[in-house]
């Protein structure tokens, strides 16, 4: 079916700088694997050609193009990095009048691919589309998932020959603190600054310059972390290039979400030193912000009050993200006006977890419903914890818990037999994957078995980049 996108490109006007011009590189055999109809009609696409979304055919009006940038990379600045295995198609405006990016994930190398083969196998291609969609019917803001197209080609990785596919990547844009830093560190202070009024018009137009874009961002990123703090969402490389001047959640690599809560939870196999651990996630999006901060400082003649003005916006950053989540955990134990005098009443409940391993995600639905105190082990604590909260809640605390507390994650032994499955040609596992992951806070669902914790046998103990 011919496939007709919209386009109205902006990315690709700006200065050759920026990014090279490219198009896909063809496969052997496309076919579609999964296509998001709902999305598809938002971003006014009609059609699902799968030789459109594996690369084979530039559409219409595409500007095809590999977006430049560098990044800190477990907090060490690689110089440049860029899109290695991604093309932008470009730009539409869609039914909401907001301006979505179009990207192909897996689509062939690039110049920026160092030495890489610039594609993908299916594993990482179906992780991200279930967790992405995932984010987004959670209510967390994240790219989007168009289109898994099978390419038809092997991918040869550690485990030798496996499955190629693409991934239609949907974003309000791919704009990272990576790609000021490239600027910034070359010294390209007219390329900084087309870029800077860029990413305000497109993304703060209520920005006042480059400080009140710092501040814009700051606070985006502030409430993304806290967002993914509520569902015990570990992201696992929030390097820079990861960290979007939109606050939208991107690349999922690494990623998970945890079973048995613990602070100091690392699942990404190459975060070592557990830099992006769970509980160091607000840590680190400030650090990352101070990086965006450092780049935009070099916009300016006066250097010492610009480093005064960014400094006192990134130090106001941790107050930010603690009252984000302290909204969010205050929500989710039943409070919709969370105090200060709260913090202590959510953050001992998250200490009986951590002793008793209870999982994140069951034992916060649990509240709200009957049988929160079968998530514990050390009933006697949980007791005079549970007296302390009935003091503090309202009558309307059921309701402000189900709004707060999904009843289903995807979780990784889940996600791990749906992608086992689909590598032997089984899509029906991914099937009801999706369906039962766009309802998250469906009460219905808390006797579901995609709900259940993974036993010992079925526990994942690390996640990889994979693509």
């Amino acid at each position: 079916m011919t496939v007709h996108i919209p386009f109205d490109n902006s990315y690709a006007a700006l200065p050759e700088a920026f990014f090279t011009r490219l198009p896909p590189t063809p496969v052997s055999a496309p076919a579609t694997l999964a296509w998001n109809a709902d999305l598809a009609a938002e971003l006014g696409i009609s059609g699902t050609d799968p030789d459109v979304f594996a690369g084979n055919r530039v559409p219409d009006g595409a500007a095809p193009l590999a977006q430049l940038y560098a990044g800190h990379q477990f907090g060490n600045y690689n110089p440049q990095l860029g899109d290695g295995r991604a093309i932008l198609l470009g730009e539409v405006i869609d039914t909401n009048g907001i301006r979505r990016d179009i990207q192909l994930k897996g689509s062939g190398p690039t110049p920026y691919s160092r030495m890489g083969d610039g594609r993908a196998w299916l594993g990482p291609v179906l992780r991200e589309y279930v967790v992405s969609e995932a984010m987004h019917a959670l209510g967390i803001p994240t790219t989007r998932a168009l289109a898994a197209v099978a390419t038809g080609d092997p991918v040869y990785r550690e485990q030798g020959g496996l499955p190629g596919a693409v991934l239609t990547r949907v974003a309000t844009s791919h704009l990272r603190v990576g790609t000021f830093q490239i600027f910034a560190h070359r010294g390209h202070i007219d390329e900084l600054r087309t870029l800077t009024d860029y990413a305000i018009a497109r993304h703060h137009p209520d920005a006042d310059g480059p400080m009140g874009l710092l501040a814009a961002v700051c606070a985006a990123q502030a409430e993304l972390v806290a967002a993914w703090m509520s569902v015990g969402f570990i992201h696992g490389v929030m390097n820079t290039d990861n960290c979007t001047i939109s606050g939208e959640t991107i690349d999922y690599g690494p990623c998970a979400f945890m079973d048995a809560y613990d602070e100091a939870r690392v699942f990404s196999s190459i975060d070592q030193m557990g830099r992006y651990a769970f509980g160091n996630q607000p840590r680190i999006a400030v650090w990352n912000m101070a990086q965006l901060a450092t780049a935009l400082i070099q916009l300016f003649d006066d250097k010492d009050a610009a480093v005064e003005q960014a400094t006192a916006i990134v130090h106001a950053m941790p107050g930010q993200l603690q009252a984000a989540w302290l909204r969010r955990f205050g929500a989710k134990i039943g409070v919709a006006d969370a105090q200060a005098d709260d913090q202590a009443l959510i953050e001992g409940l998250l200490a009986l977890m951590q002793k008793d391993g209870a999982d994140f995600t069951n034992a916060f639905a649990a509240l709200g419903q009957a049988g929160a105190r079968d998530q514990f082990t050390d009933r006697t604590a949980f007791d005079d914890w549970d007296a302390r909260w009935q003091a503090r809640v309202g009558p309307d605390a059921a309701q402000i818990m189900a709004r707060a507390n999904p009843q289903i994650i995807p979780r990784n032994h889940r996600i791990e037999a749906m992608i086992e499955a689909a590598v032997a040609g089984d899509m029906t596992l991914f099937i009801r994957f999706m369906k039962v992951t766009s309802q998250p806070y469906d009460l219905k669902l808390k006797d579901n078995d995609l709900c259940d914790p993974p036993t010992a046998q079925e526990i994942v103990p690390a996640t990889f980049c994979g693509t």
